[in-house]
This record gives C-alpha cells, sequence and structure tokens, in this order.
C-alpha cells in the first residue's frame, strides 16, 4: 500500500510542478507518459524500463573489446535506435506538460536529457585525435540507468526517505569527519613520516580507510601506540557503518505508517482522487481498473 501511495503522491507533485494539461492530445499523452495508474501507464513504464536496460547493457557489452571486435555494427545500430527512442520520448514528455521549460530543468528533466545527448555530440568531435573524447562521450550513455528512478517507485520512497533524514545524517556526518580528523592528526604525531604517515592528510586518509573498515593496507602503523589507535578504528568502524542504516530504516518505517489511503485515476474520463476500494469512477460510473491486489496477510500488516 505504501508504494502505490508514493506512486499517487508522486503524480500529484508532477501534475503541480509541469502542468497537467486539461484536455486535448496533450493530456491523452500525459495520461500514458505521467500517470502510471493506467493500463497504458503501466504499459509505457514497463516498456521504458526494457528499454532503459537494455541499453545500458549495450553499452557495457560495446566497452568489452571481445564483443566490440565482433558486434561493433549490431552494438552501433541499437545504441542509435535507443537514441532515437529516447530522444522521441523525451520530446514527447515537454510537449504535453503545461511548463516543458520547467521539465526540462528538473532532475528527470536532465537525466532525460543525457540519456541522448552524448550520442548526438559524438557526432560532432572531429578527427581522429579526439577519439579519447569519443569514448568518454560513449561512457556518458551509462547516465540512462538513473532514468529508472522515475518508473520504478521504491526509488522515490527511498529518495524521500533520505531527504527527511538529512540533517540527522549531515550530524552524522559532521562527527565522522571530526573523528577521522583528530585521529589522522594523531597518527601522523604517533607515527611520523618514517613510517609512511608523511602529512596530516594521509593521516586522514589512513584514518577513512580504518574506519569504513576498507583497510587498503598501503599504510599500517608499525609502534605500539600507533597500533592500539588503528584497534580503536576499528571498533569504532562497526559502530559507524550501522548508524546511517538504522537513520534510514527508522524514517521508513515511520513514512509506512503515515502516507494516506492509495488514489486512483479513471482511465475513461482521467477524474483522479478514487480511494483504493472504489470499483466505479464517481464522475462517469465507468468501472475503475483494478490492480495487482495484495494478499489479505500482507494488507492487514501494512
Amino acid at each position: 500500500m505504501s508504494i502505490t501511495s508514493s506512486n499517487e503522491t508522486a503524480a500529484r507533485s508532477i501534475a503541480s510542478d509541469f502542468g497537467r494539461p486539461r484536455a486535448g492530445w496533450r493530456l491523452a499523452f500525459y495520461t500514458v507518459v505521467f500517470e502510471a495508474d493506467t493500463r497504458a501507464g503501466r504499459a509505457f513504464d514497463i516498456t521504458l524500463i526494457g528499454c532503459i536496460i537494455a541499453s545500458v547493457a549495450v553499452v557495457i557489452f560495446d566497452s568489452m573489446a571481445s564483443m566490440n571486435a565482433r558486434f561493433s555494427g549490431l552494438f552501433n545500430l541499437f545504441e542509435w535506435g535507443f537514441t532515437v527512442l529516447f530522444t522521441v520520448e523525451y520530446v514527447v514528455r515537454l510537449a504535453c506538460v503545461r511548463h516543458p521549460w520547467r521539465y526540462a530543468r528538473s532532475p528527470f528533466g536532465i537525466i532525460d536529457l543525457l540519456a541522448v545527448l552524448p550520442t548526438y555530440l559524438a557526432l560532432l568531435v572531429p578527427g581522429l585525435s579526439a577519439l579519447i573524447d569519443v569514448r568518454i562521450l560513449r561512457l556518458l550513455r551509462v547516465f540512462r540507468i538513473f532514468k529508472l528512478g522515475a518508473y520504478v517507485h521504491e526509488f522515490a520512497a527511498l529518495g524521500e526517505a533520505l531527504s527527511a533524514s538529512r540533517r540527522k545524517i549531515f550530524v552524522f556526518m559532521s562527527f565522522v569527519m571530526l573523528v577521522v580528523v583528530v585521529m589522522g592528526t594523531l597518527m601522523y604525531v604517533v607515527e611520523g613520516p618514517s613510517n609512511g604517515y608523511t602529512s596530516i592528510p594521509v593521516g586522514i586518509y589512513w584514518a577513512i580507510t580504518t574506519m569504513t573498515t576498507v583497510g587498503f593496507g598501503d599504510i599500517t602503523p608499525k609502534t605500539d601506540l600507533g597500533r592500539l589507535l588503528a584497534s580503536i578504528m576499528m571498533l569504532l568502524g562497526w559502530g559507524t557503518l550501522a548508524v546511517p542504516t538504522g537513520i534510514v530504516s527508522a524514517e521508513f518505517t515511520a513514512r509506512r505508517f503515515q502516507l494516506p489511503s492509495m488514489m486512483r485515476t479513471c482511465h475513461e474520463c482521467l477524474t483522479e482522487g478514487h480511494t483504493s476500494d472504489a470499483g466505479f469512477c464517481r464522475r462517469c460510473g465507468a468501472r475503475l481498473q483494478s490492480l495487482t491486489p495484495m494478499p489479505e496477510r500482507a494488507r492487514k500488516e501494512s
């Protein structure tokens, strides 16, 4: 229930930010492209998710020398096909909202642009000397994976939880930075340049890798006091990793019991605001499309 509620909340936010058309072909396209609680909207989202994953897979396989040598032409064909598809999608999104420039400047609008721009920019890079630049532009196409955030509703729920926890996370990160600066400075004083700690930034680097339990091993303490400090940092690292997880998990739990009931849209007259248990549209009387029902036990638990 929380996922579908998040879906409806996101739809209302998009309508208020970018402007929902009132009638005509723009409203029909808007319903399919931006609203996922109708059959056409769900089909559009599922198709687009498949295209995004496939396009990213093409970029990944194309970066492998053995695959590129065998299927270079096929990869190029797929790449241009996906580029044209995402370009049409981007233009349709701009055309079917009442505030296209506002959408173009939004995070999802920028991501949509980044999904197609590198392919066209690669055509404008002339000469063999620019092959490295072309390669970088090709890698930028992986930004398409961020388009999934617009269609997978759990991404939106995670973003809302992180946004609501940002002050707690900021305080926590400030504490972590204080600890690594102090411990890095102590290690610089205790170990010194002779043991590899040539400066305070190097000591801070060691403190960060130790606290996060990464431990590259390129710099290690040699003195007994230094090893004692390292042991303290390792123990602090265990507790440190659990704190942000607890903050975000607590926010998820709080939002689960605060989200309103799911609201639905009539696929005939596009009237919004129907509750999750409504069977017919309150305006035109058409039967509302049923979504995939939740198991009775899961419904009671949610």
